[in-house]
């Protein structure tokens, strides 16, 4: 060989070399940021047998999204998905909903999960769809949404709701769904944590206390939920609450107990944290959308003030459940990303102004179609509301 093809053989192997250097840094390119961002998910966007009669066509909650009209001049009704009526149980539509969720800086999933008359409700969502499409791409953790099931899923029910099923659960039942909790969910390397605790959230502590049969039960239910969890290996539970209408401010029955306010009552049972499902359940949801969203998040602080537990901020897209009912309710005017964009820079704002605490904010929601909150693209405002939540979030 001559100097010539050893110069050009030492030439080549520089490329190749840096080529891979590229490719490599390529590969371990990851998206991070500094807050978690956990938009809640309702899970009824797929068939569940036990709904048949609500939802006969097979389709979950879409079949009254794509029925829904309006009901005055200038509503609008109904809401047109981007992707189409995706099934949440098929790992393949749910992958597109992991992607594009995880690319746009929401890196938790708040699963609603329920458990009626001693079986789990709309589970598939999870078991079927998401654990088999996320392979460890974002986090996830569970709210207990233990209200009552309603006939306000049948749109052509009558004003005064009747109840299907009870959201209540004596303690025999309690002690199944911690079972079943710990095991199938909180053993997931991919539920979410705080100081390693899993974090489990209750949607209504007062239907909790009147199925358990009192505080000082519930109390009891509680103390037994964490301490399973630890002998399943983790260092405690953390317990997160709703803070709404439904979280009581005193306790009857206690003995010596002097609960007259609603820390109070989160301080008897241990609760760890604070957040919101969503502002509907702080400011009556009608009428333009900033003058809703300006009272709603003029009470974080307040909230931070009068807990002395962590509150995490909740942001909030629209509100319109009108598909649900026959007859006109209160919704929001005039939603847009660029507005929303002005509450996700306060809930920052917030986060940074409280160090002491995980950076978390919560979102209504993923995917509430039905009362008109949701971060999946329409065709109105296409992926706006996720490029808003990427611009703040995202880094490279």
């Amino acid at each position: 060989m001559n100097l010539f093809f050893y110069n050009k053989l030492f030439s080549l192997a520089i490329v190749i070399s840096f080529a891979s250097l590229f490719q490599a840094c390529s590969i371990k390119k990851k998206i991070t940021q500094d807050y978690d961002v956990a938009a809640f998910y309702w899970p009824a966007y797929h068939y569940e047998p036990r709904a048949e009669f609500l939802f006969p066509e097979k389709k979950g909650e879409w079949e009254i999204i794509y029925k829904a009209q309006p009901k005055e001049k200038g509503h609008a009704q109904p809401k047109v998905p981007l992707w189409g009526y995706l099934d949440e149980a098929n790992p393949k539509d749910m992958d597109k909903k992991i992607t594009a969720a995880v690319d746009h800086g929401v890196n938790t999933f708040i699963f609603d999960w329920y458990w009626y008359e001693g079986k789990p409700f709309l589970e598939d969502c999870i078991n079927e769809g998401f654990l088999k499409a996320n392979k460890g791409r974002m986090k996830f953790y569970l709210m207990w949404a233990n209200h009552d099931a309603t006939t306000y899923w049948e749109r052509k029910n009558p004003k005064k709701d009747s109840v299907i099923w009870k959201g209540s659960v004596d303690r025999e039942q309690f002690n199944i769904v911690v079972d079943r909790v710990i095991d199938k969910y909180f053993k997931d390397p991919a539920y979410y944590k705080i100081d390693g605790a899993p974090v489990f959230c209750i949607y209504e502590l007062h239907t909790l206390i009147a199925g358990l049969g009192g505080a000082a039960q519930t109390k009891d239910a509680l103390d037994y939920f964490r301490k399973k969890t630890i002998a399943a290996g983790f260092p405690g539970l953390h317990l997160q609450g709703i803070l709404w209408q439904a979280l009581p401010s005193s306790i009857a029955g206690v003995p010596g107990e002097k609960i007259e306010t609603q820390n109070k009552v989160m301080e008897y049972f241990g609760f760890n944290s604070l957040t919101n499902y969503c502002w509907a359940h702080l400011q009556n949801p009608d009428g333009d959308y900033e003058k809703w969203a300006d009272l709603s998040t003029n009470m974080w602080q307040g909230f931070s003030n009068d807990f002395t537990i962590p509150y995490f901020p909740n942001l909030t897209i629209s509100w319109d459940a009108n598909p649900r009912f026959p007859y006109k309710t209160g919704y929001i005017n005039n939603p847009a990303p660029e507005k929303f964009a002005k509450y996700v820079e306060k809930a920052k704002t917030f986060a940074d102004e409280h160090p002491k605490q995980r950076k978390l904010i919560t979102v209504n929601a993923w995917n509430e179609w039905s009362e008109g909150s949701y971060l999946e693209p329409d065709t109105l405002h296409k992926m706006g509301y996720l490029e808003v939540l990427k611009k703040a979030f995202i880094k490279k």
